[in-house]
Formats: structure tokens, sequence, C-alpha cells
């Protein structure tokens, strides 16, 4: 795993223009974001982790790649769907994996050329994808292309990280939650880990 190599230059600049995240920075200064190397690893573990809590979703992934040799989409997509309920996927999930199984295994998913696209564009490249839809795609966006301004607005700790830091513990809408993450441009990929850091034990 690799930290970004943007990540000093965006810390010292949003740590200079708001003074919520220097004071979150601090707390979590020896953490960093680290990437996910495996593109289909990636969105594999971002569908599975959907809507339960993180030691679940890590639980289930110990079992899957367990139970699923040489854990790769072409075996994924040929794999039992019982295999892959019994490490504790849900029918849905487990269709859902092998969807996106099939498309990287016949390339309509092809990773070298997200290099050449922006954020918007492989969003709507993953989202044809049955089961990821706009948060999957950005937590990929974050974690494995650690591309630098990203901002999930519909993501809960997000939210509740903000309302607590920026909104006495009230929700506020996207929209203006977007509106105080402006002068985070071009780092809110940093600002939103550093928030989602807040909200640790």
């Amino acid at each position: 795993m690799t930290t970004p190599r943007y990540w000093s230059q965006a810390v010292t600049e949003l740590a200079d223009r708001d003074a919520t995240l220097a004071h979150l920075i601090r707390q979590a200064s020896d953490t960093r974001l680290q990437r996910r190397r495996d593109a289909f690893g990636a969105l594999a573990r971002a569908i599975v982790g959907q809507q339960i809590s993180t030691q679940a979703a890590r639980s289930v992934w110990t079992r899957l790649v367990g139970c699923v040799p040489s854990f790769s989409p072409d075996t994924l997509a040929a794999a039992d769907h019982l295999t892959l309920r019994g490490a504790g996927l849900s029918s849905q999930k487990a269709h859902y994996l092998q969807d996106l199984a099939s498309h990287f295994a016949t390339g309509s998913l092809a990773p070298a050329r997200w290099r050449r696209m922006d954020d918007e564009s492989i969003i709507e490249d993953l989202t044809r994808v049955k089961g990821i839809g706009r948060w999957t795609a950005e937590m990929f966006l974050i974690f494995h292309l650690q591309r630098p301004d990203v901002l999930p607005v519909g993501d809960l700790g997000l939210q509740k990280a903000m309302s607590v830091h920026y909104n006495r513990g009230r929700p506020m809408s996207e929209k203006k939650l977007r509106r105080l993450a402006e002068p985070w441009t071009p780092w809110r990929t940093v600002a939103t880990w550093y928030l989602w850091r807040s909200l640790d034990p």
C-alpha cells in the first residue's frame, strides 16, 4: 500500500485554510490514506461492505477470499453461487460480485483507461455494473485511484463528521455540505479522510 504523493502538500494547505481541519489533522497526524492496489479487489471489497459494519465486512471478506481459490475475476465469475453465500454474502451481493467479475473478465471494465478519464467519467463507467452506485464508485476513486478531490456527500460518516464539527451536531443538507467544503478544493479527499478519522474510537 502507498500514500498519495500529494498528501503532505494537501495537509499543509488544508490546515492553513481551515482551523477545524487543522485540529483534526493534528489529532490523527500518524494516519495516511493507503492505496488498495488491486482494482478488482477494491471494487469487490466495496460491494461486500455495503450496508454492513466494517467489522462484519472484514469477516465476510476473509471467508470469501478463503473459499475462492486464487481470488480473481475468472475464478469468482465461475464460482458456485452457494459457495459465495456460504461466505456470508447475501444472494444479491453474490450476484453483484459475479456481475463485477464478468465485466473484468470480458474487458468491459478496463482499469488502464481510467488513468485518462476524469472522476465523473469513471463514476459513469463503474455504475453500469450491478451493485455499484455512486457511493461505491467514489470509494473506489478514493481508495484505489487516490483521486485528490472526491467529496462523497452521500456518505453517512462524512455527513456525521460534518454535522459534529461544523453544525453543532445538527444534520445539514448536501448543498450546505458542498458549500462548506468548497475551500478544501482541490484536496477534498484528504479533508474527507481526516473527518472520517475524527469519528474513530
